[in-house]
């Protein structure tokens, strides 16, 4: 695979808040080079109100904390601003990344306020990495989790992701494909992301191949005499019914069956997509081409699809753009980045942010993430934050409760724990190697299938639970009384 590391073309490390850098240069002032954070990021609710995202952008999150470096002009651009001091642009010169980084693994269901990253390293570069760190997985996770809702409504048709021209930036395109591959679709309309990830390219035609032509049997002769063995016909162009339809039965009858091979699929790109497909599809098959797939695209999104379904539209497959691309219906990820605890000494201090919000109140500590799942049916009960050395004992009664409304308390028996957060990267040297994007897929996939179905609900889904271990907890608990 000749994939395009796009860390490597160019150097994004000045990719950051300009605070990111204040800061960074006032704790070098402050003699604070050698103390220790440790940051989590998390995110506090799903887009869509659904019930689960789907983690993505480690590989490129990787990717870019590999590539660390100042150059000359960043340093020239740090002394010109007249603020930052000595120690801070001789720190840049030489500068080494030294921080441990966790991560939950690519393709995993994430819930609200569990650290999907952890950060822990000298503060000034753990501070650094923040917005890269959010922009990266804020970005993937978001298209990955909107994907995945697309595909769940199409109920088992294929799902291609065709919305690189209404993309968010040509990274976005890029990117956000490979998100949406993970999250489910088969393939896209981005024929980059072909070359450099492996994701299935899929395209026919235009409208304006059609216009091209002095008429639309002639365009579609044209076509199939060139892709015989692929041929898929755009047929609303003009009149999808009276002419788009039946002028391609013609060319499937004359230009495509006489060569040995059997058409693909017709396109509906406008109009009532329910009614047309179900008008075509009894054309296809009177005309001896059950096996010819209808595609519909158009403005599609998880909700028309599912009406679509509803209201019995004979479509086989959908091609979903804009709305996919830039998960129009909620097109933000509201990932943050906090200070947990610092470490002296090997000492390590758990941290607390407090606000009247009580959904702004962070975990503070050094965490670990249990998914925990019944023996009997490998189905996820619930997910538990603990403290990073916990050890979840599986062979007796184990009490999961609310961690708001702590009367609320299960005790679970005949289950099996699995630890969620794996290390990227020890001493600043990676130790991850990331899945090739289908195996991620797959992941993706089979993960997903151990969430209840009532979880997966796009209507008020059920809550899964994420709640605290005792320890964890009581950390909490002490750390808002000291700070009423």
């Amino acid at each position: 695979m000749n994939k395009l590391d796009w860390a490597d073309k160019r150097n994004l490390t000045m990719l950051a808040d300009f605070y990111e850098f204040t800061m960074a240069n006032g704790y070098l002032e402050n003699d604070m080079e050698e103390k220790i954070g440790y940051f989590d990021m998390f995110f506090r609710s799903i887009p869509d109100d659904g019930g689960f995202a789907i983690m993505a952008g480690v590989e490129q999150l990787i990717e870019y904390l590999k590539n660390l470096k100042f150059d000359k002009d960043d340093l020239e651009y740090f002394k010109s601003r007249g603020i930052f001091g000595e120690k801070f642009i001789n720190y840049l010169r030489d500068f080494t990344f030294s921080c441990d980084v966790w991560a939950i693994p690519e393709g995993t269901p994430i819930f609200p306020k569990e650290p999907i990253v952890i950060v822990r390293g000298p503060i000034v570069q753990a501070q650094l990495v923040e917005t890269m760190i959010l922009l990266t997985i804020n970005h993937q996770s978001l298209i990955a989790t909107k994907a995945n809702r697309i595909v769940r409504a199409a109920a088992g048709r294929a799902v291609i992701e065709f919305g690189s021209r209404r993309a968010q930036g040509y990274e976005g395109a890029i990117l956000g494909a490979r998100a949406a591959y993970i999250g489910g679709c088969i393939g896209t309309a981005n024929t980059i992301v072909d070359r450099d990830y492996d994701i299935p390219a899929m395209g026919t035609m235009a409208h304006s191949w059609v216009q091209m032509f002095s008429t639309e049997l002639e365009a579609f002769r044209a076509y199939a005499r060139i892709y015989p063995d692929s041929c898929t016909l755009l047929v609303d162009t003009y009149n999808t019914l009276g002419k788009g339809i039946p002028n391609a039965i013609k060319v499937f009858d004359e230009e495509v069956v006489p060569r040995g091979f059997r058409p693909k699929a017709i396109r509906i790109d406008s109009g009532d997509i329910a009614y047309l497909s179900k008008k075509a599809r009894k054309m296809l098959d009177d005309a001896g081409y059950q096996d010819v797939k209808i595609m519909a695209s158009s403005s599609l999104d998880e909700f028309v699809i599912k009406d679509l379904i509803t209201q019995g539209a004979q479509v086989d497959s959908f091609g979903v753009g804009e709305r996919l691309i830039t998960a129009k219906s909620e097109p933000i990820f509201g990932g943050v980045y906090k200070l947990v605890a610092v470490e002296d000494n090997g000492v390590v201090t758990p941290k607390i942010k407090i606000s009247n919000n009580v959904e702004k109140i962070t975990t503070p500590g050094f965490k670990q993430v249990y998914r925990l799942y019944r023996n009997s049916d490998k189905k996820a009960i619930a997910d538990v934050i603990t403290l990073h050395d916990e050890k979840i004992d599986e062979s007796g009664p184990y009490e999961i409760f609310h961690p708001l409304f702590t009367w609320k308390r299960t005790t679970l028996t005949d289950f099996y724990a699995k630890p969620l957060l794996v290390q990227l990267f020890k001493d600043g040297q990676c130790v991850y190697e990331s899945p090739h994007v289908t195996k991620i897929r797959d992941i993706c996939k089979a993960e997903i299938d151990t969430l209840w179905d009532e979880v997966k609900r796009f209507e008020r889904p059920h809550e899964y639970f994420v709640d605290l271990s005792q320890d964890l907890w009581d950390i909490k608990d002490t750390l808002l009384k000291e700070h009423k």
